[in-house]
């Protein structure tokens, strides 16, 4: 059964229409304007939408405009002014189909049975493609991975929040949808928040929600991404980007599972399990007053950290195989092989973007070279800055990690004559978090 909603201001169209989708067991809900489809949309879901060009007030089109996204039910526009222009609008705005009234009810049913198969059918490719890339992380045999696959397992069951902590590109984010589709949460909705690519001023209505009215342009109202989740998973991804007004409203949400909308009163009860990430140190950022240390403690319930691809082994080797294979199936070229060389140097190479940055270079590499072997010197790989990094064996385990990153940023630094900016793009962190390190390490910066 499909929940379908109806935009027609013709109230015997609609009854019509919902007569028959009724009939083959649908469940029609109802609307005459395209303020109050808006409405509809932004408080609940539906599988398909019929919509009627010619409204009252906001027409078709521009509610059509503003449904075009990745979570948009297929749209069937309806109209009896009908034009080629109208249809092609129409269809470049994202409509499913378009058909001009009179309406034929077997061609409606038609048209509605294959759209409800197309969606069904794309949500199917989504979920395999998903499935794929999260095998892509699991990939593997180095203790490094054996620990983390560890962890996921015994993570992924509890309904206890997870902080994920790893470098940019290392996977995080993979991490924590692997932990929803592991978890007795699998089928409820799964809901990301990149907290450090919205505007400060927009993330507590991105996150709880506002009214109609509560601020310029909030012309309708609209579930915040906590309440999408309820039942789900909400995964706070950047969370140490988050302003610290906002934080304290985050944590209020941890410890009484309730908020209100931005401009609103009326008080929302909410089950949802946060999993949040950052790459950076939040200890560092509770002691530069920038994180708040009780957010921290109630996210951080159970901590996992991705380990880097560089503390991985022969794992870059495992995944550039894997890459190949899966670039030679999607495009039906013949897969290429890397030589000796050619996998001695993925191992050499201090991997900044981690596995992101090697499937670009993988994808790069078979895409560019004709041959069917990539060589080592098909590589243009920057060796590190400063050799490898050599620490004394007589040090702690946290000395020696102390010291390697004090060489390695060093030897950046220098790569790049005491440039910040690149040193810090190149490392793939923040630059106010390499400010920190380096005076944690005591580097003072010197640009010739």
């Amino acid at each position: 059964m499909a929940k379908i909603l109806i935009i027609d201001d013709e109230a015997s169209i609609r009854s019509t229409l919902a007569g028959i989708l009724e009939d083959e067991g649908h469940r029609a809900v109802l609307c005459e304007s395209g303020e109050e489809a808006i409405a509809h949309f932004a408080r609940d879901e539906f599988d398909l939408a019929i919509l009627d060009l010619w409204l009252p007030g906001i027409d078709g089109l521009s509610v059509l405009e503003r449904l075009n996204g990745a979570g948009a039910p297929p749209v069937i526009v309806i109209s009896g002014h009908g034009n080629i222009d109208m249809a092609v609008r129409a269809t470049r705005l994202g409509a499913y189909d378009f058909l001009e009234k009179p309406l034929s009810l077997e061609r409606v049913l038609l048209t509605v049975n294959h759209a409800l198969a197309d969606r069904k059918l794309r949500d199917q490719v989504r979920d395999l493609r998903r499935h794929f890339t999260l095998e892509e992380l699991l990939i593997g045999e180095s203790e490094a991975m054996k620990k983390l696959d560890q962890q996921i397992r015994s993570a992924a069951p509890t309904a206890t929040r997870v902080l994920i902590t790893g470098e940019n590109g290392s996977g995080k984010e993979i991490v924590a949808r692997t932990l929803h589709r592991l978890s007795s949460r699998a089928e409820q909705a799964f809901i990301d928040v990149n907290c450090a690519a919205i505007p400060d001023e927009l993330i507590e209505s991105e996150l709880f929600g506002h009214r109609k009215g509560a601020f310029t342009g909030a012309i309708d109202d609209r579930k915040g991404k906590f309440e999408l989740a309820d039942g789900g998973t909400i995964f706070l991804d950047e969370i140490g980007d988050m302003s610290v007004k906002t934080q304290a409203k985050v944590l209020r949400v941890l410890q009484e599972q309730t908020f209100q909308r931005v401009g609103g009163q009326q008080t929302i009860r909410v089950d949802a399990r946060v999993i949040a990430a950052t790459n950076k140190d939040l200890e560092a950022e509770i002691s530069g007053g920038t994180f708040r240390s009780d957010l921290y403690y109630r996210l951080n319930v159970l901590p996992i950290e991705v380990p880097p691809l560089r503390a991985r082994g022969n794992d870059v080797v495992l995944l550039a195989e894997h890459f190949l294979r899966r670039f030679a199936a999607d495009t039906g070229a013949p897969k290429k092989k890397l030589s000796a060389g050619a996998a001695t140097k993925l191992k050499m190479y201090h991997w900044p973007g981690n596995v992101r940055e090697l499937r670009n270079v993988i994808e790069r590499l078979a895409i560019l070279l004709p041959g069917d072997t990539i060589e080592a010197e098909d590589m243009h790989l920057e060796a590190r800055a400063d050799g490898p990094v050599t620490v004394d064996s007589k040090l702690t385990l946290k000395e020696a990690r102390d010291e390697f990153e004090k060489q390695y940023i060093l030897g950046r630094l220098r790569e790049f004559a005491g440039n910040v900016s690149r040193t810090a793009d190149a490392l793939g962190v923040e630059r106010s978090n390499l400010y920190r390190k380096l005076h944690a390490y005591g580097i003072r910066v010197e640009r010739p």
